[in-house]
């Protein structure tokens, strides 16, 4: 079955950076697209950015355009969340997910960022 394990998360200061990373079993990653979403505490899910099944194209939420970067390495059925310049206001419980499609059918357990002020 399709695993996604989310890893990388952690308790950090304002302005520091932290790497998760998304690892995926049981689907032929190249072909999907990959997900961030997160979610705080009392408010909805929201999208954090995606990045296309070969990595050439990626969109960001304006929240944090410019602060996080998503990569793969589709040889390590990998995907990465690069976040620069945290704040409070990042923090959450943070997912990836994947897709061939318009929806996420696979989503993995979360990991959660806390970044305090």
């Amino acid at each position: 079955q399709v695993q996604l394990v989310e890893s990388g998360g952690g308790l950090v200061q304002a302005g520091a950076s932290l790497r998760l990373s998304c690892a995926a079993s049981g689907l032929t990653f190249s072909i999907y697209g990959m997900g961030w979403f997160r979610q705080a505490p009392g408010k909805e899910r929201e999208y954090v950015g995606s990045i296309g099944a070969i990595g050439s194209s990626s969109s960001y939420a304006e929240s944090v355009k410019g602060r996080f970067t998503i990569s793969r390495d589709n040889a390590k059925n990998t995907v990465y969340l690069q976040m620069n310049s945290l704040k409070p206001e990042d923090t959450a419980v943070y997912y990836c997910a994947a897709s061939k499609s318009a929806n996420w059918p696979y989503w993995g357990q979360g990991t959660q960022v806390t970044v305090s002020s």
